[in-house]
Formats: C-alpha cells, sequence, structure tokens
C-alpha cells in the first residue's frame, strides 16, 4: 500500500507574493509537524483531541499557598503596596513592636476638644451657609483686629 504523502508546494511558488497566507499556513503545519515527533512519546490522542486547558484537581491545598488579592509593583499603587508589605510582616511575624506614647489618647482628645473643636463647628457652618448668611453675619460684626487669644487652661486637679 502506498503511504499518504501529500503533495507540496515548491519553495519558488510559497515566496510569490498572492501565496503569503498559504506560505504562513504550510509553515504552521510543519512546525506542528516537528513538534508532534518531537513529543510524540509524552503527548497522548487525548491531549491532541481535546479542547479543554482545564486541570481538575480533587482538592484545594494547592491553592494554599497562593498569594490572593490585587498586586502592585514598582509605586504604581502606594497604598496597596503598604498594605501587602504589611501583610508581609504579620506573615513572617516580624511585626515592629509599638512605640511607647508620650501622650496617652485621652490626654490628646481633651486637648483636641478644648482648643479645636469651636473652629471646626464653625468651619463647618461656613460651609453650609449661604452667601447672603455670610453678608448678614459681616453686617453685624464690625471689622476688629484680630488679637492673641490664649489658649484656655482647665486644670482637673
Amino acid at each position: 500500500m502506498p503511504s499518504k504523502i501529500k503533495p507540496r508546494l515548491s519553495r519558488g511558488v510559497l515566496d510569490m507574493k498572492f501565496m503569503q497566507r498559504t506560505k504562513v499556513k504550510v509553515d504552521k503545519e510543519d512546525d506542528d509537524e516537528q513538534s508532534r515527533a518531537l513529543y510524540s512519546n509524552e503527548i497522548n490522542a487525548k491531549m491532541l483531541n481535546s479542547n479543554s486547558n482545564f486541570i481538575i484537581e480533587p482538592s484545594y491545598t494547592i491553592c494554599a499557598g497562593l498569594i490572593d488579592g490585587r498586586l502592585s509593583f514598582r509605586g504604581m499603587n502606594p497604598e496597596l503596596e503598604l498594605l501587602m508589605e504589611q501583610e508581609l510582616a504579620q506573615k513572617l511575624a516580624k511585626v515592629k513592636p509599638e512605640q511607647p506614647k508620650e501622650v496617652s489618647d485621652q490626654d490628646m482628645a481633651k486637648a483636641y476638644y478644648t482648643n479645636k473643636a469651636p473652629s471646626v463647628a464653625n468651619n463647618m457652618s461656613k460651609k453650609f451657609s449661604t452667601k447672603n448668611d455670610l453678608k448678614r453675619k459681616q453686617g453685624n460684626q464690625k471689622q476688629q483686629k484680630p488679637q492673641f487669644k490664649r489658649p484656655r487652661d482647665e486644670d482637673d486637679d
């Protein structure tokens, strides 16, 4: 029985301008043939005929060591990189010890509310007031020269 030998076009014909698509197709077939010959002992018929690119694993233990979530590199998202560094530090148990506080949280809150809270309230009221309200307030108040105000001292001894 004669073997199936496919007739091939000559190199001269394939190099012609109108045969470029056919040349690409023939080159691709040759490459496929060579790769099949090279890996013929490793590739089975099921692999050749299958269209699926998925590998089904019976267990999820393979995913245990993977990193999860979004990634950022070379300063593209500094906030995310900071979070990644913190997570890495926690995983490696190299968490930096907390520095001792010079001022307690209660003292800081007390100082903030005694000195800053009234001005914050005024700023917020300015933000939501209309132009007419602002003109009325300025009309009622005479132009006074700003004076130094001593901070309030509230000693709770």
